[in-house]
């Protein structure tokens, strides 16, 4: 529905004001097929007062649907100009300064420059000047004629301006909410336009003054609202990362686009944040953990939980556990930060928050992708033009909501992948696809959505990383009906450097692992001083480890026995069951070489984990790890599946 004011020439020469309304007529189907046009004259004078009434109630209308100061602002000056004035101005108070944000006039005319300030100026009535008047009484102040008063103008050039358009009567409003005075409302009438009476009287001034209550009530509403969205995007931006760290073998590209506010879905007005969230963390040699996640609701509530569940998996993360055992955690920390509630009986109750979640492990060296899924949409994989979900066969309960009684490990699973080279991997939180569909339109199935997402973004499956995830953002119509994360990352299509050979557990070894290494170092380039240290804390490292693995005892063959447990007896005979894994122990070294690093992996079948020791002033041994410790950029060890692996990182370029 269109709705305006027009200005109709009679033949007479005379100027009839009409007020119309444009309505379309549909189709079942949606298409318009007609318009109906509803007209008025505006000024009729028996109608005067409903006339004005009805300015009024519309003035409402609109005011009770802006959520913004400056969509507000100009939705007043649109239905005031030309219906009731020829020039309006709206300045607020700014600090201890008047500033002009809304200058609107008749159609087709403009002040020139150097006459009227323009919006964003700076604006200082003279002592005098009725507009003064209008700020020091807090009071609506009448200019009924022109030519009878005599004011002190602000500057010459607005003086001069106002005789050559002949300037005949203005109404000036001050905006006054909660005994604060919020700027002022100017509407002026001119010989720019032909009407009846051409002069306002104290009819007129109620009117203004009334309507200058509502947008001084509008314009308090959209500054709280603005304040409240500021603090609560700033206190969200600052949950997020501040910048991602660069990673060898991997592109990253992210994107977060709150919502529009929620006026009039039942909720209230809402802020724009929510709980989606991403996350890049760089793990040990080289690798990186990828998270994406979406708590349930919005506002400041939902960004809070967010930002205490990121924080936590971060430091869950750096144990270098599976993504399975790091989501197990995670969901055990939604539990423990769940805010007790009263049920009806009066009794403290927990309700943990309800949150999806998938968290990857990729290996830029291996592509090798390890991954544990709690109910978040999969990732869309994007390799040789085309787009489809990431196979996932285990889909965990999202956090919060696992069943009693029964154990994380249970409901989380991991799985592995091996990406293709130059592939690309798009995760998003649910805000990407629910989209709130334009007006009269059905919103599509959850199907039909993610097969117009995937056909777009298979046109840009060999594109960069910045293009996917712009492409991703408008893919889908209609508007943003809950905030957006996306995180795309792109694998090389180039090999990484790495060296890898397994030694026996004998002290002679530790000579050969420093020649592998010293080797790889020269073919790579690595700088003389950087190699020398390298090789020393791979020295150190494999000493420890052999040292240790001769005193550690040699994991036992598991025999799994199909059927009922069976009795424990001294006397099992039981083919096999009596023998050990008899053989040499082993350790294998690795190398990998970044852009700006290089890493050393040592492996073993000793489930111990390495700690630093106090060594006294006269032992032989325990200043291995010290030595890492202190020459290393970041050293650490992390549990596999047969023993452990101790790492250390070497910058290539000095410090």
């Amino acid at each position: 529905v269109w709705e305006g004011t027009l200005d109709v020439r009679r033949g007479d020469g005379a100027i009839v004001y009409v007020r119309a309304q444009a309505v379309p007529l549909r189709h079942e189907s949606g298409t318009v097929t007609g318009i109906v046009i509803l007209a008025r004259e505006a000024l009729r004078s028996n109608e005067r007062e409903k006339d004005r009434f009805g300015l009024l109630e519309r003035i409402g209308e609109r005011l009770a649907g802006s959520l913004y100061v400056e969509e507000t602002l100009k939705r007043v000056a649109e239905m005031l100009v030309p219906q009731f004035a020829d020039h309006c101005f709206i300045e607020l108070v700014e600090g201890d300064r008047l500033v002009r944000r809304v200058s609107q006039h008749v159609q087709g005319w403009t002040p020139p420059s150097g006459t009227w300030m323009p919006v964003g100026a700076e604006i200082r009535y003279p002592s005098g000047h009725y507009a003064d008047t209008a700020m020091r009484r807090q009071e609506t102040i009448l200019v009924e004629n022109f030519a009878s008063s005599t004011f002190p103008a602000p500057h010459e050039g607005s003086a001069r301006l106002c005789g050559e358009i002949g300037m005949t009567s203005a109404i000036v409003a001050p905006l006054l909410v909660r005994g604060e005075t919020l700027g002022l409302m100017y509407l002026g009438l001119s010989n720019l336009t032909d009407r009846r009476s051409p002069h306002y009287d104290a009819f007129d001034r109620d009117f203004v003054g009334a309507i200058a209550t509502r947008v001084a009530l509008a314009i308090d509403n959209a500054l709280l609202f603005e304040e409240e969205r500021h603090t609560a995007e700033s206190f969200q931006k600052h949950l997020l990362p501040r910048a991602l760290p660069q990673l060898d073998g991997l592109q990253i590209a992210v994107r977060y686009y709150p919502a529009a506010p929620l006026a009039s879905h039942g909720q209230g007005i809402q802020t724009q944040v929510g709980g989606d969230w991403y996350d890049v963390i760089p793990l040990s040699a080289g690798r990186v953990g990828i998270v994406i996640g979406d708590v349930e609701g919005r506002g400041a509530k939902a960004a809070a939980i967010m930002g205490q569940l990121r924080a936590a998996l971060r430091a869950f993360a750096q144990d270098d556990k599976s993504p399975a055992d790091i989501l197990a955690r995670l969901d055990e920390w939604t539990r423990i930060i769940a805010t007790p509630e009263q049920d009806d009986n009066g009794h403290e109750v927990s309700i943990p928050p309800i949150v999806t979640c998938q968290y990857l492990v990729y290996d830029a060296w291996s592509r090798q992708l390890s991954f544990a899924n709690a109910g978040h949409a999969p990732p869309l994989l994007l390799v040789d033009g085309q787009c489809v979900e990431l196979d996932i066969e285990e889909v965990g309960q999202p956090l919060g909501v696992r069943a009693k009684n029964l154990h994380a490990d249970l409901v989380y699973k991991e799985e592995s992948r091996t990406l293709p080279p130059g592939a690309a991997l798009l995760l998003y939180t649910d805000g990407l696809v629910d989209r709130r569909p334009g007006r009269d339109a059905a919103p599509p199935s959850e199907d039909e959505t993610l097969r117009v997402l995937c056909e777009k973004l298979a046109k840009m499956s060999g594109a960069e990383v910045e293009r996917i995830a712009d492409a991703a953002t408008v893919a889908v119509p209609g508007e943003i009906d809950d905030d957006m994360a996306i995180l795309v990352v792109r694998s090389s299509d180039v090999d990484l450097d790495v060296e890898e050979r397994t030694f026996p557990a004998q002290p002679i070894m530790v000579g050969e692992a420093r020649r592998m290494a010293a080797e790889a170092f020269s073919g790579w380039n690595v700088p003389e001083e950087r190699a020398e240290l390298a090789c020393l804390l791979v020295s150190e490292v494999v000493t420890n480890v052999v040292l240790h693995a001769a005193a550690a005892s040699v994991p036992r063959r598991e025999l799994v026995v199909e059927g009922p447990p069976l009795p424990f007896e001294e006397s099992w005979d039981m083919p096999g069951f009596e023998d050990e894994v008899v053989g040499d122990k082993e350790f294998t070294l690795r190398l990998r070489r970044g852009e700006e690093s290089v890493w050393v992996e040592v492996f073993d079948q000793d489930l111990r984990l390495p700690r630093i020791r106090s060594a006294g002033e006269n032992d032989e041994g325990g200043r291995g790890l010290y030595l890492v410790d202190q020459l290393a950029r970041r050293w650490g060890s992390r549990p596999t599946r047969e023993g452990k692996a101790v790492w250390f990182e070497i910058p290539t370029r000095s410090r």
